[in-house]
């Protein structure tokens, strides 16, 4: 990218005349995604022109965000349209079809290539966030019998667009997946050793209605460059590469991280270009309800008021204690959804991993608890510090523990453990804290 950026300026240049055959001849040489992010940076006319001139527009078209793609594909006269779907990799040519109004898909479909057509009626039907909707059906099969030569002559013939011409599936006449070879074995094999003598039979797939992240997991645990995905019947029907699985956890880990924030999560929502009244509207529902969570803490302090108005000193640490609550929680909370989310941990292991928490909440709040007394005994007296220091030990005790369970609770309810969100677990530790708190006070210092 470094030498497309030394020629900017000279293209810059081109593109002010309209000379867009000189700029098309400069960038051709570059990768695709180096092209994209060029062409990114002019207006939608400018976009629309260069793109139409290049030899594989929908392959640069391809390293767009998808966003960019759904709103610059509208601009696209017809014909342009037709033209980039056509020449896009099948999973992402669905993806970008589908965004389009149902008139717009009824008017171009027809003209499509009839290959490109299959595919969209293929991959269209599988339901969103499965393997089926993020394969790809661009990959190349041979049957068994083929010899190495044969093989060879063959991955001659594919068209440009095929994913992974370094790995072969191997299908039956019935199109069922009998095993894999890779371009290195064929080219290293004796010419005439057939296909059967040399692929590997112990394959790792993936099914067509399995979650994506399993798939990205596996594509990962298997460091494989792409997964065969098949259906009930053992037939091969796509492959997920890695690139598709890089886009999934990059999805994912974005959701989780809104939704750890108590944000609604809409797939592609940028915070640069969203609509503020878009962004309101994604972040207002949990505020509002934790606003009535947050009531809870004064229903505490009302029943305890009359302890509160004999040792006014107590008021000076609420905040302290109540923010440690929280905080422990919060991270205990983080740790758990991501463990959870990684399949570093699984439901069985919940009463294992509550003692280890508990141990290193006992520790935390321990430590805690030693700086708090000393600021006990310095605004206070001993009684003071004493309840400062058992009010801390078991605020950040349960704290930890719901921070921990919380996630645990949501997934046995079969919901998304990252709506055990930092400010909803802090809601709950600070009701909880300031009950634990007050209550501990009223006990000792009554006495």
């Amino acid at each position: 990218m470094a030498d497309l950026e030394g020629l900017n300026n000279e293209l810059l240049h081109y593109i002010q005349q309209k000379q867009y055959d000189h700029v098309i001849a400069a960038i051709q040489q570059f990768n695709y995604a180096d092209q994209a992010r060029f062409i990114q940076q002019f207006d939608v006319q400018q976009q629309v022109e260069l793109l139409s001139r290049l030899e594989h527009q929908g392959l640069v078209f391809e390293f767009y965000p998808f966003q960019l793609q759904k709103q610059l594909i509208e601009h696209f006269p017809e014909h342009q349209q037709i033209l980039v779907l056509d020449d896009m990799h099948s999973d992402d040519a669905t993806d970008l079809f589908k965004s389009l109004d149902q008139s717009d898909q009824d008017k171009i479909y027809q003209q499509l290539d009839e290959i490109t057509q299959q595919q969209l009626r293929t991959l269209s039907v599988y339901q969103e966030e499965s393997a089926g909707a993020i394969m790809s059906s661009d990959y190349v099969s041979l049957p068994p019998e083929f010899t190495m030569q044969q093989a060879i002559e063959a991955l001659r013939q594919q068209p440009h667009d095929r994913e992974t011409l370094y790995l072969v599936y191997i299908t039956n006449s019935q199109a069922q997946l009998m095993g894999v070879i890779s371009l290195r074995q064929i080219l290293q094999a004796d010419p005439q050793a057939t296909i059967q003598q040399v692929m590997t039979q112990d394959i790792v797939v993936g099914y067509v209605n399995e979650d994506q992240e399993s798939i990205a997991r596996k594509l990962s645990e298997y460091d494989f460059m792409a997964l065969p995905i098949i259906d009930e019947h053992n037939t091969l029907v796509g492959i997920v590469t890695y690139d598709d699985a890089m886009d999934v956890v990059q999805d994912e880990t974005t959701e989780d991280f809104l939704k750890a924030s108590a944000v609604q999560v809409e797939a592609g929502m940028s915070i640069k270009t969203a609509p503020i009244l878009q962004l309101y509207q994604k972040r207002v529902f949990w505020l509002v309800i934790l606003v009535f969570g947050s009531l809870l803490s004064g229903l505490g302090i009302s029943y305890y008021e009359d302890i509160i108005a004999a040792h006014i000193v107590l008021v000076f640490f609420l905040p302290l204690l109540v923010g440690s609550g929280g905080n422990a929680g919060s991270q205990s909370a983080t740790l758990m959804v991501r463990a959870l989310a990684t399949g570093d941990v699984k439901l069985k292991d919940w009463f294992y991993l509550l003692g280890r928490e508990s141990l290193v909440a006992l520790c935390l709040g321990g430590t805690m608890a030693f700086a708090v007394s000393i600021l006990g005994y310095i605004r206070g007296d001993a009684m003071v510090a004493l309840v400062l220091a058992l009010s801390m030990m078991g605020i950040v005790l349960l704290g930890c523990l719901i921070g921990m369970s919380l996630p645990f609770i949501l997934n046995r309810l079969k919901l998304d453990p990252a709506s055990a969100s930092a400010p909803l677990v802090t809601s709950i530790c600070d009701a909880t804290g300031v009950v634990v708190y007050l209550m501990i006070a009223s006990q000792l210092l009554a006495l």
